[in-house]
């Protein structure tokens, strides 16, 4: 890696307010691009929307300067994105999602969550429901039938990575999912950071 070589980190933009801080308070030097999180309705429109940045990133950048900041899990249960990453020879980091990558990687988030009948939202994902409820209310659907998504859930858990507990707790329970908010933990970035670095050292 030439040491004058900038490093262009892809993501999904779930995770674009933690590196916008990262990058704000001179923790990581990177270029940052992010593809629309919105797109996590559909694997499909994933991978079609993340094919066509990383052939644009691509254009711009060395294989061996793109990291890919996306979770084993994102395009599907059978190893899709690590594919994916290894046909656009790029390195990916340790993730199984976005809030493991938040839980600091390499399946941190199953040890947390074994039984997982918790949900962990930080301001990503709860921008990212607001942004489903949206849509689903446009097109008639009920409020009820967006509560069901959560039928699961046993409790949500405030992940404050960039020091908005009270803003996180207010949209979400704005969301009326009724599923209640059991914990607030304050995490910061920097499990973040230690994920993205781990993978930028593979390179």
């Amino acid at each position: 890696m030439n040491k004058n070589e900038k490093t262009c980190i892809v993501s999904c933009s779930v995770l674009e307010p933690e590196l916008q801080r990262l990058v704000e308070e001179g923790k990581l030097d990177v270029d940052l691009v992010f593809v629309n999180k919105n797109f996590h309705v559909d694997y499909s429109l994933i991978e079609q929307n993340l094919r066509k940045t990383l052939e644009a990133t691509l254009k711009r950048y060395p294989k061996r300067a793109v990291v890919l900041v996306y979770g084993d899990l994102c395009l599907g249960q059978d190893n899709e994105m690590n594919k994916l990453a290894k046909e656009y020879g790029i390195i990916k980091i340790d993730a199984l999602n976005c809030i493991d990558c938040q839980l600091g990687g390499k399946g941190k988030s199953d040890e947390v969550n074994p039984e997982h009948n918790l949900m962990f939202m930080g301001t990503g994902m709860i921008d990212f429901f607001k942004d489903m409820k949206t849509q689903l209310t446009i097109h008639g659907v009920a409020e009820e039938d967006f509560k069901k998504m959560f039928s699961g859930v046993e409790g949500f858990v405030i992940l404050d990575t960039v020091d908005n507990s009270d803003e996180c707790r207010c949209e979400l329970e704005k969301l009326n999912t009724g599923v209640r908010i059991i914990e607030t933990r304050k995490i910061g970035v920097e499990l973040v950071l230690s994920v993205v670095m781990a993978a930028m050292g593979k390179r």
